[in-house]
Order: C-alpha cells, then structure tokens, then sequence
C-alpha cells in the first residue's frame, strides 16, 4: 500500500479516453482518474484532454477531486509535433507538474514532469494491418518517449515483458500494474438481458467490431455448434461499438446458417452492458491477442462462464476460470462453447471459479501501484 507523504504530488492524468462510447481504455482511464481523485493526501490529479471537437464538454466526465485542464488541446496537430518534434511541453497547458500520464499509448513530452506512458498491448507492432493509421503511430511515439526516459506502466506482465523485447524499454523503467475487475455497481438484471437479446439463451460478446476482437471466427463457431439439437434455440448476441471490422463481420455473417439467430446491438450503455452479462449462457472473447481483457472478468463477476481464446495476456488475466482455446480455430471454439452450453456441471464449476478469479483484481491496488509509480518517476 501506498504510505503518506510530506505534500500530495501534481499528475496530469490524459482523460481523452473518456470521450465517446467507453471502450476498454476508457474504462481504465475512468477508473483510474476516480481513484487518484479518492487519494488527495497523495496525489493532486489534473486531467487534460487531446481533443478540439470535445473541448467544451469532456470535462463534465470527471469524477470529484479532479481538476480541468481546460485550454484546448487539438489532438492530430500536437500528435505530428510530439512526434517530429519534440515539444511543446505539457506544462504549456498544465502549469507545473511533477508527472504527466498518457493512459492511451501516448505521453506528452514536459519540461521537468516525469512522463509515465500505459501500454495496453502491442497490436500495432504484431498487427499493424488490423490498426488504424492513428494508432500504427503508437510505436514510434512510444520509442521517442522511451528515448525522453518515460517510465512505463503495462497493464499485464506479459505486456511488461513485450515492452522491453520488443521497444526495448530498460526493465528498470517498466513496471506491471494489473487493472482492476468490473466496477462495484447495480446487478444487472437478467431478464432484462434477456428481453435485450431477444431470446433466453444466448452466447453474448462484448467487443468493438475490429479485426483483432475475430468476430467472424465467432460467427462460423456458432453457426458450427448452434445448428439443430438441443442448441437449436440459442442466439448468438453482438454488443459493442462499431470499428473498423465491419466488412469482416458483414462477410461472415453473410455466409451464415445460422444469421437468423445473430443479434447485432451495437454499443450498449453501462446498464444493458450488466443485464446482458447477467442474462448470458456464456461469454465468447475470441481474441487474437489482448494485452488484458477486461470483458471475461466482467462475466465472472455476473455469474457467466466464459470461452476465450489463449492469447497474449489472457491466460495471465482468467487463469483456472475460463475454458481457452486456440485463436482464430472455430471449431475448437465451437467445440467449448457446446461443452459450456450442454454441460451444466463445467459451467456451474468455471462460474465458482470465476466469481474467485475476479477478487483477485481491485481498482484500489491499481490506483495504489500507480501512485507508487508516480512517486519513483518523480524522483
């Protein structure tokens, strides 16, 4: 745990993520910044965001004990210069600082602050042609920020461990803070998930459309397992944001026997978000590579048995608690899913030791370990 000091240290804390539908990183960013607000004899955050089109509204999103940076940062202009560069400084917006924290991949360069950078994953190293163009810029930005001595927060050990192989970050500035699980809150509501999906049994996934999140794999494991029997009735649920996987997705599913029985939602809210987990026969998260994964903890905590794929830190994050397969293969993933499904004994056993796994990961000692951070970058 983090002990006191002689005065609260001054982080500005990148709150960008927070704008528009929360994805992962936003929900990290989230909790991160309600966190730091919760420790003011520690630390004294202030959030700034990269945003021009979000400049008179973002700031109404954080939570108490945060201050706004409110002077307009517009994102794709500073990005060029940080990256060719190499200024201008965060304390331009900020004022004196002791720690700046990009929580999206990039860290702005600063006068005196010391600059601490998350790491989600590495897609767009492994990846890059499932990336963005905006976001095949992370390498680059996170290497000039290594070259400044930025500190790096992973959010898993496998990330840790990716950072210095592969950017080559010294281990000594490279430190793994694990996220926490799924927000205390409201219980979803079951039926209510139900009534959403449209039928009573339904394999949910939650996940932006984009080509690393293997939707269409999905697609074909379900069409493989759902057909006829006593899976005849099962619906296959699609919630989340639409990405850059759409035609991906729209091929699969139009090549489907079984698109009849697909649920397209789209991105949901924070309350449908729960009652779908609540109202799940299983959560599907056929990645083909997490740096996390946030979603399978999400169905432990609701109750529901998950199937995932064993990439990248997955394995690290569900442990004992899920059933893992091999990525991109549908029928192995169609074969845990009919398991999970028709077996009532494995799914009870993979939901004890969900709801186990899950305690294992709390918000509070992932803000502790950040501020920990804070204080030995600040030195």
């Amino acid at each position: 745990m983090t002990g006191p000091t002689s005065s609260p240290l001054r982080v500005a804390v990148d709150a960008t993520p927070l704008l528009g539908a929360r994805t992962g990183i936003g929900r990290f960013t989230a909790a991160v910044l309600e966190g730091l607000g919760r420790r003011p004899e520690a630390v004294a955050p202030r959030a700034y965001a990269a945003t021009w089109r979000g400049r008179e509204t973002w700031a109404e999103q954080l939570p108490p004990g945060v201050a706004a940076v409110t002077r307009p940062m517009p994102a794709r202009p500073l990005r060029a210069a940080w990256r060719t560069l190499g200024r201008p400084a965060i304390e331009w917006w900020t004022g004196p600082v002791d720690v700046v924290h990009g929580t999206n991949f990039v860290v702005p360069p600063a006068r005196r602050a010391a600059e601490v950078v998350t790491v989600h994953d590495l897609t767009a190293v492994h990846y890059p042609e499932l990336c963005t163009p905006d976001v095949r810029e992370y390498p680059d930005l996170l290497r000039r920020a290594l070259d400044r001595g930025a500190w790096v927060h992973a959010v898993s050990a496998f990330v840790a461990g990716e950072v210095v192989r592969e950017l080559g970050a010294s281990p000594e500035r490279v430190r793994a803070v694990p996220n926490g699980g799924p927000e205390p809150g409201p219980p979803g509501d079951p039926a209510a998930g139900r009534r959403l999906a449209g039928g009573d049994r339904y394999v949910l996934s939650l996940a932006t459309v984009e080509p690393r999140k293997d939707h269409a794999t999905l697609v074909r494991a379900f069409a493989e397992e759902a057909l006829g029997g006593p899976l005849a009735g099962v619906l296959l649920v699609l919630a989340g944001a639409e990405g850059w996987g759409t035609d991906e997705l729209d091929a699969a599913l139009a090549h489907s026997p079984a698109i009849d029985r697909v649920v397209r939602l789209g991105w949901v809210d924070d309350e449908a978000r729960a009652s779908l987990l609540a109202g799940a026969s299983a959560l599907a998260y056929p990645s083909r590579y997490e740096g996390f994964g946030l979603p399978p903890l999400e169905a432990m905590a609701a109750g529901a048995p998950v199937v995932a794929t064993a990439v990248g830190a997955v394995p690290e994050v569900v442990g004992d608690a899920a059933l893992l397969v091999p990525p991109a293969d549908a029928g192995a993933l169609a074969e845990a899913l009919r398991s999970v499904l028709l077996d009532g004994e494995r799914a009870d056993d993979l939901r004890r030791r969900g709801h186990a796994r899950v305690k294992v990961f709390d918000w509070g000692r992932t803000v502790d370990g950040l501020v920990d951070l804070y204080r030995d970058a600040a030195r």
